[in-house]
């Protein structure tokens, strides 16, 4: 295997065996016997959307427009405070 590969692999295994808040929500969901399934298959496919939109360069087009950056940035604000 590439070291590459490896590097990512790890660095993706990090990222999921770390206790957030979504993964603490899925957890909670799934002792509680409650939406279990649903639960984690939409915070799957929010996960592999989100990093999509970044290997496809939203990093680079928000950057590179000050109104989607400000858009991005109160959106994420407004997300928070909710």
């Amino acid at each position: 295997m590439s070291l590459v590969y490896l590097q990512g692999l790890s660095l993706g295994g990090g990222l999921i065996v770390a206790i957030g808040a979504q993964n603490a929500h899925v957890l909670r969901m799934g002792l509680s016997r409650r939406h279990a399934l649903l639960t984690a298959a939409v915070c799957a496919l929010c996960d592999a959307a989100l990093i999509a939109a970044g290997l496809a360069g939203m990093g680079a087009l928000l950057a590179g427009s000050p109104g989607w950056l400000a858009l991005a940035r109160w959106g994420g604000a407004a997300y928070l405070a909710w």
